[in-house]
């Protein structure tokens, strides 16, 4: 029996992402979410006869824009195809798209890794295509309840090389490109809201030999279970194959709750969607002077930004990578430096990503609706670092800001806690806890010099913390030493 560490798996990503825009791909009709059913839906979108789509220009340009912070080719000419096929919630029964010329070629992202490497990872593609109504069944047991507000909703779908190998490369390609997506506004990357969506497309091969058969797991809508979903299917291929089965090209499920795939349908023969122009929509033609403008406007991307905190601020590069994997995080750090240039940035991502960012995942909470904001955190920083409290205080006193969103000055004073440095003060307190523990004094003159441990720690137990560590060491040290 071949052990798994002699396979490899082969992963390639198809990530639909939901264009921002105010109005549909070839209608006027509102993107708006969560409206009511049916709401948003123009004679276009419901296919009723006579009705032509129109390019929406704006769709556009968000395409042009992605495909630069891509590092892709813009195709200058590209062509919309319909894709026909039968589903309850396509009232055209065709889906405009784009397959022998796609608006957006050959491109490349980079991942880092948590082992310090990173990694190039090719963008077959990105074309444009309209979004599907949605079908619901959960209503009622015997029927179905069609949607269309999303129906005709602008998408770009992106398309990676299958240079992928890992679930780690899998989530952080995703968070990576979710990220370029934010910063330059063309995708809010909701996957909790389907803006974007990832079909995950799975192979399992001896090292060295040719593809094996894929599986395709459709509609994976979190980062969390993207590395599941692979995880999952590396084990089932190879247990299959290694226990003399074959693999079946089909199209899977993921379910979450199960934490499995499951088979939706036989892929055995390439679906013949009978692709062919739409004879309403002209090519797409773009101007070189087009490309240069939204090109000259696009906002600094990921990979610039986190060169420019490494030069800058020294930041090692796995923090950095931390910080611009969401634009929010870059400006809650930048509010805090430039509010004082003399805060110690290794200091202030040490907070963000260690302290913030603990509570903050733990309470659901975005970095945006921080209850404590970036001015209060740096408030904080430096009462550690002018020794107005200690580390260990500031830790409490930040679970409490957290809490009541109150200053880190307001619960300091009103809890007593500022730092003691009074080396008169802090001496007097020692001399008292040595008179009290003659009998440990001996002990440790000795030779038991692990009481030193003792004596500091009932020292910050008579002080509640609030004494200042290097000062009790060093007097601690002194007084024993006598």
């Amino acid at each position: 029996m071949n052990e798994k560490k002699d396979w490899e798996i082969i992963i390639g990503l198809e990530v639909h992402a939901q264009i921002i825009s105010n109005s549909k791909l070839f209608s006027g009709a509102s993107t708006n979410f969560g409206s009511e059913p049916n709401s948003q839906v123009s004679l276009v979108d419901a296919a009723m006869p006579g009705m032509l789509p129109v390019i929406n220009e704006e769709c556009v340009e968000q395409a042009i824009k992605t495909g630069l912070g891509l590092n892709a080719q813009i195709n200058k000419k590209s062509v919309f195809d319909r894709k026909n096929y039968f589903y309850p919630d396509l009232p055209q029964g065709y889906q405009i798209s784009q397959f022998t010329k796609p608006i957006v070629g050959k491109g490349m992202i980079e991942i880092d890794l948590k082992d310090g490497n990173s990694k190039k990872i090719g963008i077959t593609r990105l074309h444009l295509e309209q979004d599907a109504g949605k079908s619901v069944h959960d209503l009622e047991p015997n029927k179905s309840y069609i949607d269309l507000n999303r129906s005709g909703v602008a998408l770009m779908e992106i398309v990676s090389e299958p240079d992928i190998r890992s679930a780690e490369e899998a989530q952080e390609y995703v968070k990576k490109l979710r990220s370029i997506l934010r910063y330059i506004g063309t995708c809010d990357g909701n996957m909790e809201e389907g803006s974007l969506r990832c079909d995950v497309n799975i192979s399992v091969r001896k090292k060295g030999d040719e593809l094996g058969t894929r599986a395709e797991i459709k509609n994976v809508n979190s980062i969390k279970s993207i590395g599941q979903a692979v995880d999952y299917e590396f084990n089932r291929q190879t247990e299959i194959i290694n226990s003399g089965g074959k693999i079946d090209q089909e199209t899977r499920l993921f379910d979450e709750k199960k934490g499995e795939t499951r088979s939706m349908r036989s892929k055995e023969e390439a679906h013949d969607y009978r692709y062919f122009p739409d004879p309403d929509l002209p090519p797409l033609e773009i101007s070189d002077e087009w490309i240069n403008k939204i090109k000259k406007n696009l906002p600094e991307l990921p990979d610039v930004k986190k060169e420019k905190l490494i030069k800058e601020h020294k930041i090692p590069s796995y923090d950095a990578s931390i910080l611009v994997s969401d634009k929010n995080n870059v400006e809650f750090f930048d509010k805090i430096i430039n509010e004082d240039k003399k805060r110690n940035p290794k200091n202030v991502v040490n907070w963000i990503i260690g302290d913030l960012f603990s509570l903050l995942n733990k309470n659901n909470i975005e970095i945006k609706n921080s209850p404590v904001k970036p001015e209060n955190l740096g408030e904080l920083i430096d009462f550690i670092e002018d020794s107005t409290i200690s580390g260990k205080i500031a830790k409490s006193v930040f679970e409490e800001m957290f809490k009541t969103k109150k200053r880190a000055k307001e619960i300091i004073e009103t809890k007593g806690l500022k730092q003691i440095t009074d080396t008169d003060e802090i001496e007097s307190i020692i001399k008292k806890i040595l008179d009290n523990n003659k009998d440990k004094v001996e002990e440790y003159k000795s030779g038991k010099e692990k009481l030193f441990g003792f004596f500091v720690g009932q020292v910050m137990q008579e002080t509640k913390g609030t004494a200042n560590p290097a000062i009790v060491n060093e007097i601690l040290k002194k007084k024993l030493a006598n």
